[in-house]
């Protein structure tokens, strides 16, 4: 639901997530473990979110819109003092519960209050942040260390900071049922938090918590704005519980049941409905990829009001390392970047890399080797690599696979230095910001074929090949002995084209894009 800044937890019903937000410390896990006070509880959200919610809130929308805007004109009076010129000012508000987080989804925050700030002078902003541990100062000096971002005006009058105290109701716990729902719940609450705070002129969702933008435009009657990193339900999800597909979305005790799978089918569709009525409620709906863009449409169903704007990614200093020809490498590493998250399916790039070197002669073996980087968030991540070191010993391959866990960004610019092939194996990635960095480090890149990689990435540029795109097995495997039986001088010419096609996702042209796409929020 946001970007990789979050947490990701699964439950029984297989849903992706970052927030478990409907439980608190006072359920008792013998409550969840019990069945009949499962189904109550299952019971229970059901009945609360599609029945008595919708009464709530139209309720709220015949009563309070009025209420709320006279509150919040008496608070923070000081974004609200006039400007020089004697006009009053136009405030922006940023719902990014996780703004100090230092993810690719802050950088697009970020980007974007910089690029209104310097086209409108009128501009103020106020960012709504659950990190109640970090000043206003640390915020911004972190924005500056992780993104190298400084933004034209920073005094409190122009940049305001609205603490929410109640950010647990969307951060993880153990939560087995019912994810997208109690998500769903927990991040309506934190909005109206929100909202009671203080009342923007226009609001925008950076973080994809889409059922806030109803509050803001029906109880505060705001503009509203989002920018959608990946769809809370996608309808990938909905045809792999019809097909009774396990994945690391969909369990397997689902999946086996024909009873179970008609159940989570429902609730899925049920959910997509309310997400798209919630989604429509945002004047401006800007999304981070071509395929992104399928699956807000198709749910959502407002293709005119949903623009396509890369997010920013860091190339410029992955444009610093040396391109070179590689005629007098002596090792071709194969080099992945990603957290150790199911998702992200490492065992695919294992078993791929393994099968790669029995394609090989014994004496070329050694001249090979995989280098997985990435970071490890929790005990769960590094249990995860303990089984991917023992996969790599039951496949004999120990001695030529390598794990860098939490290396500095130095290290990581190393690593893609040294490499000559990068790879990515995550089935419909949303965009794929790895898969930038590593073409732009200069890596040939081997991708998946789906998803952001394949429709807005790894695809010609001037007519010319930027890398390669593969799907399992056999196919990944192939298409690293196909990269390596190339010509040093037919490689450099795949990196070098790949690196100038990069150049699509700066922060360049996500500004430009975003300006367009909200410019009718300010006439």
């Amino acid at each position: 639901m946001h970007s990789n800044s979050a947490t990701i937890k699964h439950c029984i019903w297989g849903a992706q997530t970052h927030t478990c937000p409907v439980f608190t410390k006072d359920v008792r896990p013998s409550v969840v473990n019990n069945p009949l006070g499962r189904y109550y509880i299952i019971g229970t959200m059901i009945f609360a979110f599609f029945v008595l919610l919708p009464i709530v809130v139209a309720a709220c929308v015949l009563i309070f819109p009025q209420w709320i805007q006279r509150r919040s004109r008496r608070l923070l009076p000081e974004l609200q003092t006039p400007l020089p010129d004697g006009k009053s000012p136009l405030i922006v508000g940023f719902f990014h519960p996780y703004c100090n987080a230092g993810g690719g989804g802050e950088r697009v925050l970020w980007t974007a209050i910089r690029a209104l700030q310097n086209r409108y002078p009128r501009v103020r902003c106020v960012i709504y942040t659950g990190d109640t541990d970090a000043s206003r100062e640390e915020i911004l000096i972190k924005a500056n260390q992780h993104f190298n971002i400084s933004l034209p005006r920073t005094s409190p009058k122009d940049l305001h900071f609205v603490y929410l105290r109640r950010r647990w109701l969307v951060e993880s716990s153990p939560y087995p049922i019912l994810t997208l729902l109690g998500q769903s719940l927990g991040s309506i609450l934190l909005g109206l938090e929100a909202l009671l705070q203080f009342v923007p002129n226009i609001y925008i969702d950076t973080m994809g918590y889409a059922f806030t933008l109803p509050l803001f435009r029906f109880l505060a009657g705001c503009k509203v704005a989002c920018y959608v990193h990946y769809p809370t339900i996608s309808t990938d999800m909905l045809e792999r519980v019809a097909s009774r597909s396990a994945s690391y979305n969909n369990a397997s005790i689902i999946s086996r049941s024909i009873v179970l799978s008609h159940m989570k089918l429902l609730y899925y569709k049920l959910f997509a409905f309310i997400y798209g009525l919630a989604g429509r409620c945002s004047s401006v709906i800007i999304v981070n990829s071509t395929w992104t863009h399928g699956h807000i449409c198709s749910i959502w169903k407002v293709p005119d009001k949903t623009h396509i704007v890369y997010p920013p990614c860091n190339v410029q200093e992955f444009l610093k390392i040396p391109l070179e020809n590689d005629m007098d490498k002596k090792q071709h590493n194969v080099v992945s970047i990603g957290q150790f998250r199911p998702e992200k399916d490492h065992p695919l790039q294992i078993n791929s890399f393994a099968k790669f070197l029995d394609l090989v002669s014994d004496s070329d073996k050694k001249q090979h080797k995989l280098v997985l980087v990435g970071g490890c968030r929790n005990d769960q991540d590094e249990e995860r690599v303990s089984n991917l070191k023992k996969l790599c010993k039951d496949l004999r391959i120990d001695n030529s696979v390598e794990f860098r866990l939490n290396i500095s960004f130095a290290d990581l610019k190393k690593c893609l230095q040294e490499a000559t092939i990068g790879l990515h194996t995550m089935w419909n990635e949303h965009f794929g910001i790895g898969v930038v960095e590593c073409m732009a480090g200069g890596t040939v890149m081997l991708a998946h074929n789906s998803g952001g990689p394949k429709l807005d990435i790894v695809k010609d540029y001037k007519g010319r090949k930027t890398g390669f795109l593969a799907e399992d097995v056999d196919s990944y495997s192939l298409k690293m002995t196909e990269i390596l039986d190339l010509s040093p001088d037919e490689r450099f010419a795949i990196k070098s084209n790949a690196r100038e096609s990069v150049n699509r996702f700066s922060e360049e042209e996500f500004e430009a894009g975003f300006l367009s796409a909200t410019e009718s929020l300010f006439d």
